[in-house]
């Protein structure tokens, strides 16, 4: 089962740095959005390709014409917060918040039940467990937040599990659709979206993807755009991180579509029988 989803932000939407970290910041950096986004429609028209898009809640504010084009098209839309913050620098209050506005936006505009949900930076971890709990109480049902393995910004390492699964926390239950992980010398590796498919080279990640048997990849608009503006006060890594490999994503990721079958989560969805698979309280 290999699954392709989209997550919807700019290209300046860089986590967890200081001249890229809110909306007050946002203003200093011009649009790159459109452009990218037919890029993505493209692709997914050229391979015949149905995927799943999580949507800021900014994004959806500013350009509701992007939301009515991905519901047009027939692709199933889901929430990706409002304000673009990793999970666990927001309180309770903070994260039900964001993620509520982002919500009532996206169903506003597209009148449509928002029921899927990812977290920024795959931002949930052991200490904010607590937000699975918020996104049971906002009507979410799927959730693609939980990364099993190490990573900058966290992960939820469950028992090295990467499949779907019903996740349990008091007493609330969710689809998960975590990302997937391919083991390289006893460590989980991920290869499946945004830098780490970039970095990869396409022969690799074909390889990997022979491998396993459940994939979930995730792009963003951003990883298309080979020219974008170059954010000069990141680091030499986050540089490294945020711009290498942009020139040949689109070729590389048109070559994983045509070698292999993608769908979308409504799709998949369809084709698990949730009363067997693994239940984990967390």
């Amino acid at each position: 089962m290999n699954i392709l989803t989209f997550d919807i932000e700019e290209w300046f939407h860089i986590l967890d740095h200081d001249s890229t970290r809110t909306n007050n910041e946002w203003s200093n950096f011009p649009s790159r959005i459109h452009s990218s986004m037919e890029i993505i429609f493209r692709i997914l028209e050229d391979t015949n390709t149905k995927a799943s898009f999580f949507v800021l809640g900014w994004i959806a504010e500013k350009y509701p014409e992007i939301i009515k084009d991905i519901k047009n098209r027939g692709y199933e839309i889901g929430s990706h917060t409002h304000f673009h913050q990793l999970a666990y620098n927001q309180n309770r209050n903070e994260f039900t918040r964001d993620v509520e506005k982002s919500i009532k936006i996206l169903q506003d505009i597209t009148g449509d039940k928002i029921r899927m949900f990812r977290a920024p930076g795959f931002s949930i971890t052991e200490e904010n467990k607590y937000c699975f709990e918020v996104l049971n109480q906002l009507g979410i049902e799927i959730d693609c937040s939980v990364f099993p393995a190490e990573r900058a910004h966290g992960g939820l390492k469950i028992h090295g599990l990467a499949e779907p699964f019903l996740l349990e926390y008091n007493g609330i239950k969710l689809k998960e659709f975590p990302i997937n992980t391919h083991t390289i010398f006893n460590h989980p590796r991920v290869f499946s979206g945004g830098g780490y498919f970039r970095l990869l080279p396409y022969r690799v990640v074909k390889r990997l993807t022979l491998k396993t048997n459940y994939v979930m990849s995730y792009f963003h608009p951003r990883d298309f755009d080979y020219g974008q503006p170059l954010i000069k006060d990141l680091s030499v890594f986050r540089k490294y991180k945020s711009y290498v490999g942009l020139k040949k994503t689109e070729e590389k990721l048109i070559n994983w579509l045509t070698d292999f079958t993608f769908m979308d989560i409504q799709v998949a969805d369809t084709k698990i029988n949730w009363g067997r698979v693994k239940t984990i309280k967390i």
